[in-house]
Protein backbone atom coordinates (compact mmCIF):
# COMPACT_ATOMS: atom_id res chain seq x y z
CA UNK A 1 0.00 0.00 0.00
CA UNK A 2 1.09 3.57 -1.10
CA UNK A 3 1.05 6.19 1.31
CA UNK A 4 1.08 9.55 0.59
CA UNK A 5 1.76 12.91 2.61
CA UNK A 6 -1.88 14.77 2.84
CA UNK A 7 -1.62 18.29 1.25
CA UNK A 8 -1.34 21.03 3.27
CA UNK A 9 -2.87 23.21 0.32
CA UNK A 10 -6.05 21.32 0.22
CA UNK A 11 -7.01 22.71 4.11
CA UNK A 12 -6.58 26.38 3.37
CA UNK A 13 -9.06 28.78 1.26
CA UNK A 14 -8.38 30.69 -1.68
CA UNK A 15 -9.60 34.05 -0.20
CA UNK A 16 -11.36 34.76 -3.44
CA UNK A 17 -8.49 33.46 -5.78
CA UNK A 18 -9.10 30.84 -8.69
CA UNK A 19 -7.89 27.55 -8.26
CA UNK A 20 -4.71 26.41 -9.13
CA UNK A 21 -5.01 24.12 -12.80
CA UNK A 22 -3.76 21.03 -11.33
CA UNK A 23 -7.26 21.36 -8.83
CA UNK A 24 -9.33 22.06 -11.55
CA UNK A 25 -7.76 19.55 -13.44
CA UNK A 26 -9.01 17.08 -10.90
CA UNK A 27 -12.91 18.35 -10.67
CA UNK A 28 -14.03 15.62 -12.81
CA UNK A 29 -12.07 12.82 -10.72
CA UNK A 30 -13.85 14.24 -7.70
CA UNK A 31 -17.50 13.98 -9.67
CA UNK A 32 -16.67 10.40 -9.91
CA UNK A 33 -15.29 9.90 -6.52
CA UNK A 34 -18.30 12.06 -5.53
CA UNK A 35 -21.02 9.65 -7.60
CA UNK A 36 -19.15 6.33 -6.43
CA UNK A 37 -19.88 7.01 -2.88
CA UNK A 38 -23.47 8.10 -3.27
CA UNK A 39 -23.95 4.80 -4.83
CA UNK A 40 -22.15 2.86 -2.44
CA UNK A 41 -24.63 4.54 0.27
CA UNK A 42 -27.53 4.01 -1.22
CA UNK A 43 -26.93 0.19 -2.57
CA UNK A 44 -25.81 -0.76 1.70
CA UNK A 45 -28.18 -2.93 3.56
CA UNK A 46 -26.96 -2.00 7.18
CA UNK A 47 -26.89 -5.26 9.46
CA UNK A 48 -27.71 -5.37 13.35
CA UNK A 49 -24.37 -7.02 14.57
CA UNK A 50 -25.86 -7.56 18.09
CA UNK A 51 -25.19 -4.48 20.03
CA UNK A 52 -25.36 -1.42 19.68
CA UNK A 53 -23.12 0.48 17.10
CA UNK A 54 -21.63 4.52 18.02
CA UNK A 55 -19.75 5.21 14.65
CA UNK A 56 -16.93 8.06 14.97
CA UNK A 57 -16.76 9.57 11.22
CA UNK A 58 -15.58 12.60 9.59
CA UNK A 59 -16.40 14.32 6.28
CA UNK A 60 -12.45 14.70 5.49
CA UNK A 61 -9.70 12.03 4.40
CA UNK A 62 -8.35 12.16 7.86
CA UNK A 63 -6.77 14.59 10.90
CA UNK A 64 -10.19 15.36 12.35
CA UNK A 65 -9.05 13.20 15.63
CA UNK A 66 -11.53 10.41 15.53
CA UNK A 67 -9.23 8.07 17.17
CA UNK A 68 -8.77 10.39 20.63
CA UNK A 69 -12.53 10.95 20.42
CA UNK A 70 -13.19 7.34 19.95
CA UNK A 71 -10.75 6.45 22.98
CA UNK A 72 -12.41 9.52 24.90
CA UNK A 73 -16.11 7.93 24.12
CA UNK A 74 -15.20 4.19 24.87
CA UNK A 75 -14.12 5.49 28.58
CA UNK A 76 -17.56 7.47 28.98
CA UNK A 77 -19.23 4.61 28.24
CA UNK A 78 -17.25 2.47 30.28
CA UNK A 79 -17.45 4.43 33.57
CA UNK A 80 -21.30 4.66 32.98
CA UNK A 81 -21.21 0.71 33.52
CA UNK A 82 -21.46 -0.34 29.16
CA UNK A 83 -18.94 -3.41 27.36
CA UNK A 84 -17.56 -0.96 24.51
CA UNK A 85 -14.98 -2.45 22.24
CA UNK A 86 -13.83 -0.51 19.48
CA UNK A 87 -13.87 -1.41 15.83
CA UNK A 88 -11.54 -0.30 13.05
CA UNK A 89 -10.54 -1.14 10.24
CA UNK A 90 -7.13 -1.45 10.70
CA UNK A 91 -5.85 1.05 7.81
CA UNK A 92 -1.84 0.00 7.52
CA UNK A 93 -1.71 -3.55 8.38
CA UNK A 94 -2.11 -6.37 6.30
CA UNK A 95 -4.91 -8.81 7.88
CA UNK A 96 -8.24 -8.25 6.71
CA UNK A 97 -9.70 -9.55 10.37
CA UNK A 98 -11.87 -9.86 12.07
CA UNK A 99 -9.86 -10.01 14.54
CA UNK A 100 -9.14 -8.67 18.21
CA UNK A 101 -5.90 -6.90 18.53
CA UNK A 102 -3.52 -8.36 21.23
CA UNK A 103 -0.55 -5.77 21.46
CA UNK A 104 1.91 -8.80 22.87
CA UNK A 105 1.07 -10.63 19.90
CA UNK A 106 0.66 -8.13 17.34
CA UNK A 107 2.16 -5.32 15.34
CA UNK A 108 1.48 -2.06 13.20
CA UNK A 109 2.00 -3.99 10.56
CA UNK A 110 -0.70 -7.03 11.03
CA UNK A 111 -3.08 -4.57 12.07
CA UNK A 112 -2.55 -1.03 11.84
CA UNK A 113 -0.73 1.85 13.77
CA UNK A 114 -4.23 3.55 15.23
CA UNK A 115 -5.19 -0.48 16.27
CA UNK A 116 -2.29 -0.89 18.14
CA UNK A 117 -2.31 2.34 20.26
CA UNK A 118 -5.77 1.74 20.80
CA UNK A 119 -5.55 -1.71 21.82
CA UNK A 120 -3.67 -0.42 25.10
CA UNK A 121 -6.35 1.30 26.46
CA UNK A 122 -9.81 -1.35 25.48
CA UNK A 123 -10.73 -4.39 23.42
CA UNK A 124 -10.19 -3.45 19.91
CA UNK A 125 -11.39 -5.41 16.57
CA UNK A 126 -9.81 -4.49 13.34
CA UNK A 127 -11.94 -5.90 10.21
CA UNK A 128 -11.41 -4.79 6.74
CA UNK A 129 -15.76 -6.15 6.40
CA UNK A 130 -17.35 -4.25 9.15
CA UNK A 131 -20.00 -5.96 9.54
CA UNK A 132 -18.26 -9.27 10.34
CA UNK A 133 -16.13 -7.60 12.76
CA UNK A 134 -19.11 -5.80 14.16
CA UNK A 135 -20.48 -9.37 14.97
CA UNK A 136 -17.43 -11.03 15.94
CA UNK A 137 -17.38 -7.96 18.47
CA UNK A 138 -20.89 -8.72 19.83
CA UNK A 139 -20.42 -12.33 19.93
CA UNK A 140 -17.57 -11.68 22.03
CA UNK A 141 -19.24 -9.84 24.47
CA UNK A 142 -19.49 -5.95 23.59
CA UNK A 143 -22.93 -4.23 24.52
CA UNK A 144 -21.67 -1.38 22.78
CA UNK A 145 -19.52 -1.10 19.37
CA UNK A 146 -17.51 2.22 18.90
CA UNK A 147 -17.04 2.24 15.16
CA UNK A 148 -13.65 4.59 14.60
CA UNK A 149 -14.21 5.75 10.69
CA UNK A 150 -17.34 4.41 9.10
CA UNK A 151 -19.35 7.28 8.27
CA UNK A 152 -19.09 6.41 4.80
CA UNK A 153 -19.64 2.93 5.07
CA UNK A 154 -23.07 1.27 5.09
CA UNK A 155 -22.67 -1.90 6.46
CA UNK A 156 -23.50 -1.85 9.66
CA UNK A 157 -26.61 -0.45 11.40
CA UNK A 158 -25.71 2.56 13.30
CA UNK A 159 -27.65 4.06 17.04
CA UNK A 160 -25.72 7.06 16.64
CA UNK A 161 -23.64 8.53 13.69
CA UNK A 162 -21.54 11.44 15.39
CA UNK A 163 -19.05 13.18 12.93
CA UNK A 164 -15.66 14.60 14.40
CA UNK A 165 -14.49 18.21 12.91
CA UNK A 166 -11.62 19.73 12.95
CA UNK A 167 -11.64 23.22 14.80
CA UNK A 168 -8.46 24.62 14.27
CA UNK A 169 -9.17 27.69 11.58
CA UNK A 170 -6.71 30.14 12.47
CA UNK A 171 -4.09 31.14 9.61
CA UNK A 172 -6.13 30.68 7.07
CA UNK A 173 -6.71 26.94 7.84
CA UNK A 174 -10.20 25.44 7.67
CA UNK A 175 -11.12 21.74 7.80
CA UNK A 176 -13.10 21.38 4.95
CA UNK A 177 -10.60 23.73 2.55
CA UNK A 178 -12.24 24.89 -0.16
CA UNK A 179 -15.00 22.10 0.25
CA UNK A 180 -13.59 19.97 -3.08
CA UNK A 181 -14.17 16.67 -2.55
CA UNK A 182 -11.06 13.80 -3.32
CA UNK A 183 -8.67 14.41 -5.13
CA UNK A 184 -9.49 17.86 -5.96
CA UNK A 185 -10.00 18.50 -2.08
CA UNK A 186 -9.87 16.97 1.10
CA UNK A 187 -13.84 15.77 1.33
CA UNK A 188 -15.33 12.11 1.27
CA UNK A 189 -18.15 13.54 -0.29
CA UNK A 190 -19.94 17.24 0.23
CA UNK A 191 -20.64 18.67 3.22
CA UNK A 192 -24.52 18.85 3.00
CA UNK A 193 -24.69 15.31 1.65
CA UNK A 194 -22.51 13.92 5.11
CA UNK A 195 -23.95 16.06 7.07
CA UNK A 196 -27.77 14.73 6.83
CA UNK A 197 -26.91 11.21 7.72
CA UNK A 198 -25.34 12.50 11.26
CA UNK A 199 -26.89 12.96 14.58
CA UNK A 200 -24.22 15.12 15.82
CA UNK A 201 -21.23 16.91 15.52
CA UNK A 202 -17.94 16.98 17.98
CA UNK A 203 -16.18 20.05 17.18
CA UNK A 204 -12.00 19.43 18.59
CA UNK A 205 -10.18 22.27 19.68
CA UNK A 206 -6.41 22.46 20.26
CA UNK A 207 -5.83 22.88 24.04
CA UNK A 208 -4.44 26.80 23.16
CA UNK A 209 -7.28 27.69 20.93
CA UNK A 210 -10.06 29.17 23.33
CA UNK A 211 -13.05 28.68 21.16
CA UNK A 212 -14.53 27.48 17.98
CA UNK A 213 -15.02 29.59 15.38
CA UNK A 214 -18.53 31.24 14.96
CA UNK A 215 -18.75 30.23 11.81
CA UNK A 216 -17.98 27.20 11.95
CA UNK A 217 -20.45 26.09 14.36
CA UNK A 218 -22.84 28.17 12.17
CA UNK A 219 -22.55 25.31 9.13
CA UNK A 220 -24.02 22.81 11.81
CA UNK A 221 -27.18 24.38 12.98
CA UNK A 222 -30.13 21.62 13.45
CA UNK A 223 -27.50 19.46 14.57
CA UNK A 224 -26.46 19.18 18.50
CA UNK A 225 -23.11 20.20 18.53
CA UNK A 226 -20.51 18.85 21.43
CA UNK A 227 -16.73 20.77 22.42
CA UNK A 228 -13.96 18.85 23.12
CA UNK A 229 -10.31 19.73 23.17
CA UNK A 230 -7.08 18.05 22.69
CA UNK A 231 -4.34 17.70 25.43
CA UNK A 232 -1.02 16.81 26.31
CA UNK A 233 -1.92 13.70 28.75
CA UNK A 234 1.70 14.25 29.59
CA UNK A 235 4.07 17.07 29.70
CA UNK A 236 6.24 17.83 26.67
CA UNK A 237 9.78 16.04 26.48
CA UNK A 238 12.42 17.81 28.47
CA UNK A 239 15.43 19.28 26.13
CA UNK A 240 15.72 20.02 22.77
CA UNK A 241 14.07 18.09 20.67
CA UNK A 242 13.83 17.10 16.61
CA UNK A 243 10.17 15.70 15.96
CA UNK A 244 8.68 13.60 13.60
CA UNK A 245 5.11 12.63 12.35
CA UNK A 246 3.37 10.53 10.17
CA UNK A 247 -0.41 11.63 10.71
CA UNK A 248 -2.91 12.82 8.22
CA UNK A 249 -1.48 16.60 9.01
CA UNK A 250 1.51 16.32 10.75
CA UNK A 251 1.87 20.42 11.28
CA UNK A 252 -0.45 19.81 13.76
CA UNK A 253 1.95 17.94 15.86
CA UNK A 254 4.91 20.39 15.04
CA UNK A 255 2.33 23.03 16.79
CA UNK A 256 0.72 21.08 19.58
CA UNK A 257 4.78 20.20 21.04
CA UNK A 258 5.71 23.91 20.79
CA UNK A 259 2.27 25.15 22.63
CA UNK A 260 3.26 22.73 25.19
CA UNK A 261 6.58 23.78 25.91
CA UNK A 262 8.73 21.58 23.78
CA UNK A 263 12.28 23.11 22.44
CA UNK A 264 11.54 21.89 19.20
CA UNK A 265 14.67 22.64 16.92
CA UNK A 266 13.38 20.80 13.72
CA UNK A 267 10.30 18.89 12.37
CA UNK A 268 10.09 15.94 9.57
CA UNK A 269 6.35 15.20 8.16
CA UNK A 270 6.09 11.85 7.03
CA UNK A 271 3.28 10.11 5.14
CA UNK A 272 0.13 8.89 7.20
CA UNK A 273 0.42 5.19 8.14
CA UNK A 274 3.14 4.21 6.62
CA UNK A 275 6.06 2.05 7.94
CA UNK A 276 8.95 4.20 8.72
CA UNK A 277 12.19 3.25 6.89
CA UNK A 278 15.02 2.42 8.77
CA UNK A 279 16.93 4.83 6.59
CA UNK A 280 14.61 7.62 7.48
CA UNK A 281 15.44 6.99 11.45
CA UNK A 282 18.77 7.00 11.20
CA UNK A 283 18.76 10.22 9.30
CA UNK A 284 16.39 11.81 11.82
CA UNK A 285 19.07 10.20 14.95
CA UNK A 286 21.99 11.85 12.87
CA UNK A 287 20.04 14.65 13.30
CA UNK A 288 19.21 15.05 16.24
CA UNK A 289 22.48 14.50 17.54
CA UNK A 290 23.84 17.00 15.05
CA UNK A 291 21.86 19.33 17.29
CA UNK A 292 22.26 17.63 20.61
CA UNK A 293 18.35 16.86 20.68
CA UNK A 294 16.01 13.82 21.87
CA UNK A 295 13.71 12.33 19.08
CA UNK A 296 9.84 12.71 19.75
CA UNK A 297 6.80 11.38 18.06
CA UNK A 298 3.13 10.56 18.26
CA UNK A 299 1.74 7.54 20.32
CA UNK A 300 0.49 6.22 16.74
CA UNK A 301 3.84 6.70 14.97
CA UNK A 302 5.68 5.10 17.86
CA UNK A 303 3.76 2.12 17.36
CA UNK A 304 5.70 1.81 13.69
CA UNK A 305 8.37 2.34 15.03
CA UNK A 306 10.76 -1.35 15.25
CA UNK A 307 11.54 -2.54 18.73
CA UNK A 308 14.67 -1.35 18.32
CA UNK A 309 14.00 2.27 18.09
CA UNK A 310 11.35 2.50 20.25
CA UNK A 311 14.00 2.99 23.55
CA UNK A 312 15.33 5.81 21.30
CA UNK A 313 12.54 7.65 20.56
CA UNK A 314 9.66 9.38 23.28
CA UNK A 315 6.49 8.96 22.47
CA UNK A 316 4.21 11.76 23.02
CA UNK A 317 0.53 11.45 24.22
CA UNK A 318 -2.61 13.46 23.54
CA UNK A 319 -6.00 12.87 24.94
CA UNK A 320 -9.59 14.47 23.46
CA UNK A 321 -11.48 15.85 26.86
CA UNK A 322 -15.12 16.79 26.09
CA UNK A 323 -15.81 20.66 27.63
CA UNK A 324 -19.10 18.80 28.99
CA UNK A 325 -19.51 14.81 29.55
CA UNK A 326 -22.87 14.94 30.76
CA UNK A 327 -24.10 16.70 27.64
CA UNK A 328 -22.36 13.63 25.50
CA UNK A 329 -23.42 11.19 28.16
CA UNK A 330 -26.82 12.08 27.39
CA UNK A 331 -26.35 11.80 23.94
CA UNK A 332 -25.22 8.34 24.08
CA UNK A 333 -27.52 6.90 26.59
CA UNK A 334 -30.23 8.61 24.39
CA UNK A 335 -29.37 6.36 21.09
CA UNK A 336 -28.93 3.40 23.50
CA UNK A 337 -31.82 3.07 25.20
CA UNK A 338 -34.18 4.29 22.07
Amino acid sequence: MVSLRTPAGWYRRAGGRRPRATGLLLVPLSWLWTWATKRRLARGRPINPGAAVICVGNLTLGGSGKTPVTLALTELLTQAGRTPHILCRGHGGRLKGPLRVNPAIHSAEQVGDEAMMMAAAAPVWIAVNRAQGARAAAQAGADVIVMDDGHQNPAVAKALSLLVVDGETRDGEWPFGEGGVFPAGPMREPLNAGLARADAVIILLPSDLPSASPELVGLFFGKPVAMARLEPAAPAPPGRQVGFAGIAKPWKMERALKAAGCDLVDFAPLPDHAAIPDRTLRFLADRAEALGAGLVTSEKDWARLPPAWRARVTAWPVRARFDDESEVLALLDGALTR
